[in-house]
């Protein structure tokens, strides 16, 4: 049973860090390196759509879990959600991506785990 219509589904920003909040599912930030370092949410698991698209699989910790895709603005992990689809994977995407998740007021860290920003 899937917790997500695969590959179609959008959720807001808060009804992602619901869904991913308990472990179940896996937020997927799937942009590129230098912006992920910058600023991502907390506990998210980095894997951009250039290395996901050129057939890079999932990490290990991401297999066989529900993938909420994020990226900057919501293009890149609609693109990721769809291809993740492709290959059996239960996947949706944040409607508005990483700048809407901070305009809600949810946390954004850098690489070192202090406040960041969105690159």
């Amino acid at each position: 049973m899937f917790l997500f219509r695969r590959g179609t589904g959008r959720l807001t920003p808060e009804q992602a860090r619901t869904r991913t909040g308990d472990g179940t599912a896996v937020l997927l930030d799937v942009r590129e390196t230098q912006e992920w370092r910058a600023g991502h949410a907390p506990g998210a698991v980095h894997l951009s759509l250039s290395r996901l698209a050129a057939g890079a699989a999932l990490p290990p910790d991401v297999r066989d879990r529900p993938v909420v895709a994020i990226c900057r603005s919501g293009n890149r992990s609609q693109q990721a959600a769809k291809l993740l689809a492709s290959r059996d994977v239960d996947a949706v995407d944040v409607t508005g991506g990483m700048k809407a998740w901070a305009e809600a007021g949810l946390p954004v860290v850098d690489e070192r785990g202090q406040a960041g920003r969105i690159a």
